[in-house]
C-alpha cells in the first residue's frame, strides 16, 4: 500500500496519466519551488494568504472564499467592467432565467403585506416553515410513522447562515468533515472555539466516494458530528441509499449528521425522473434522530438571490438554532419568506425538479464531451450537482496545476476555481501546496449553455497555445 500523502519516507508519486514518477513535492520546511516562485499567480496568492508563506499553513481568519478570490483577480483582466463577454465558470449558480423548458415562471414581483413590515421570528414564519415539513413528508416521508411539522423546520438566511447557526449550537465535539468539499466549510469550521475540526480525506482512485466504514471509523476515534455535502461539491458525486441509510444507522445514538443537501434536485441517477436525494427517507423518529438537513431556494429552485434556505432536525436542535438567530444574523426577509411558500407545492416541486434534472444534464453531457475531446482524462461522470473535479495532471506542465490553470484561463475570459480552495485546512495542518487538490479545477456547468460554449472555447485556446509552446 503506498504511502499516505505527507510523510517523510515518501520518495516520489506517479502521475496517474502518464504512469511517470512525478517530482518529489515541495514541503512546508523549504523555500517555494521554481515553478512557483516564476508564478505571478502563485505569488499572488501567498500574499493574500498570510498562511501561505513558508512554514506556515493557512490563516483562515484572513482567507476569503475561493470563489471571491478567483473574481478578484478575474477583476484585473476586466471581468467587472464586461462580465457579459467573459464564461463565468467559476460561481457555484445556476442559470436564473425563466427560459428552461417546464420550470416554473419566477416572480417578478412581491405583495408585500403589512405584517411583513414588522421583525419576523428568528427561526421563520409558521407557514413557510409548515410547507417545508410538508414537502419533505410527501417526498421522503410517505408511510412513516414519525412525520415532520413546522417544529422541525428553521428557516434561515442562506446555506452559509445555516452552517453557522448550527456551528453555535454544538457542544464540544470533534466535527468530522471530507477533502475535498465546499469552500465555506473552511472558514465555519475556523470561527468557532467549542469543537475540533477533523479532516477525512477522500481519494480519487476510489471516486471521492464516502463509505459507511470510514464513517464507523471516525465515530470509533471520537467524533460525534459528521458534516458533509450530499450531493457533493466539488466532485459532483452523491451517496445514494442503501450506504446513506446504512451511514445513518452507524451515527443513529452516537453521532450527529449534518448533511447539506443544496443540489439533491440535480440528481441523474434515476434517469432524471425528479426524485431528490435525502436523509429525511432514512430518518426513524424525526425528533430523536440527531439528523440535519440544509437545503432552500438558492440551488434547486434558482433562487440564490433570495437568501432563503431552512434546517429540518429534531425540534430541541431546531430551538436552539432558532433562537441563536437573533445574535447571528437576524432572521430571514419576510417578503421573500410569504412569496416562498407557493412554490413549495410538492405536485409542482416534482415537475420542476423533472425540467431540471433534464435541461442539466444535457449541459453536462455536453461539457464532458468537450473536455474529452480536448484530451482532459474525467474518470467519474458526475451523478448529481453541476461541477465536473477536472485534473491537469495530463495537461502541459505550465498548466498542469490549478492555480497556474486559472491564470492562464484569465487571459482567455474564463473562470474556473482552483482545485485548492477545497482542500479546507481550517486548523492549519499543513502547507496547502502539499495539496492533493493542486493538481485539479472545478468547472461549474450551472451557466446557461452559450455560456458554456464559450467558456470551452477558451479553454480549448489555453491547451492549444501550450501545447504548440511544448512542441517548439
Amino acid at each position: 500500500m503506498a504511502d499516505l500523502p505527507g510523510l517523510s519516507n515518501r520518495k516520489f508519486s506517479i502521475n496517474r496519466n502518464t504512469g511517470v514518477p512525478r517530482p518529489a513535492r515541495r514541503f512546508s520546511i523549504g523555500e517555494p519551488g521554481l515553478s512557483e516562485s516564476s508564478s505571478k499567480v502563485h505569488r499572488q496568492f501567498r500574499a493574500a494568504h498570510e498562511g501561505h508563506l513558508p512554514h506556515a499553513g493557512l490563516d483562515a481568519t484572513r482567507a476569503s472564499t475561493g470563489v471571491v478570490w478567483c473574481t478578484e483577480r478575474a477583476a484585473e483582466y476586466g471581468f467587472l467592467d464586461e462580465p457579459d463577454q467573459w464564461a463565468n465558470l467559476g460561481q457555484g449558480a445556476p442559470e436564473v432565467d425563466d427560459d428552461i423548458e417546464g420550470c416554473f415562471p419566477r416572480p417578478t414581483t412581491l405583495d408585500i403585506s403589512t405584517a411583513s413590515r414588522e421583525y419576523g421570528p428568528t427561526a421563520g414564519i409558521k407557514p413557510l416553515r409548515e410547507a417545508v415539513a410538508r414537502l419533505y413528508n410527501e417526498m421522503h416521508r410517505k408511510g412513516k410513522p414519525s412525520q415532520y411539522t413546522w417544529e422541525n423546520v428553521a428557516i434561515v438566511p442562506g446555506g452559509r447562515a445555516g452552517l453557522i447557526r448550527i456551528a453555535a449550537v454544538l457542544n464540544n465535539a470533534y466535527v468530522g468533515f471530507f477533502i475535498p468539499d465546499y469552500t465555506a466549510y473552511n472558514e465555519m469550521l475556523s470561527l468557532f472555539k467549542n469543537f475540533a475540526a477533523i479532516p477525512v480525506p477522500l481519494h480519487e482512485d476510489d471516486g471521492y466516494h464516502i463509505h459507511p466504514d470510514k464513517i464507523a471509523e471516525e465515530i470509533a476515534r471520537g467524533t460525534s458530528v459528521i458534516l458533509t455535502s450530499n450531493p457533493r461539491n466539488p466532485t459532483g458525486r452523491v451517496v445514494q441509499n442503501p450506504e446513506l441509510a446504512e451511514i445513518q444507522d452507524i451515527c443513529r445514538g452516537r453521532a450527529t449528521l449534518v448533511s447539506d443537501e443544496f443540489y439533491s434536485g440535480y440528481n441523474y441517477t434515476s434517469n432524471c425522473d425528479g426524485t431528490t436525494i435525502s436523509a429525511a427517507e432514512n430518518v426513524i423518529d424525526v425528533d430523536e434522530d440527531d439528523v440535519l438537513i440544509i437545503d432552500g431556494l438558492t440551488k434547486r429552485f434558482r433562487l440564490p438571490g433570495w437568501r432563503v434556505a431552512w434546517i429540518l432536525g429534531p425540534k430541541e436542535f431546531i430551538k436552539a438554532i432558532g433562537s441563536c438567530g437573533s445574535y447571528l444574523d437576524g432572521g430571514t426577509n419576510v417578503p421573500f419568506q410569504e412569496a416562498a411558500i407557493p412554490m413549495l407545492e410538492p405536485d409542482l416541486v416534482r415537475r420542476e425538479m423533472v425540467a431540471l434534472q433534464r435541461h442539466f444534464r444535457e449541459k453536462r453531457d455536453y461539457v464532458v464531451q468537450r473536455l474529452r475531446a480536448m484530451g482532459f482524462v474525467i474518470r467519474y461522470v458526475p451523478d448529481s450537482t453541476f461541477y465536473l473535479w477536472l485534473n491537469l495532471e495530463g495537461l502541459p506542465a505550465p498548466i498542469s496545476d490549478g492555480l497556474n490553470f486559472f491564470q492562464a484561463c484569465l487571459a482567455e475570459k474564463v473562470i474556473v476555481v482552483p482545485g485548492i480552495f477545497f482542500d479546507l485546512n481550517p486548523s492549519r495542518r499543513r502547507d496547502l501546496f502539499d495539496s492533493p487538490c493542486h493538481h485539479f479545477v472545478r468547472f461549474s456547468y450551472g451557466p446557461k449553455m452559450d455560456v458554456l460554449k464559450r467558456g470551452c472555447d477558451g479553454i480549448e485556446r489555453v491547451i492549444n497555445k501550450f501545447k504548440n509552446l511544448e512542441s517548439h
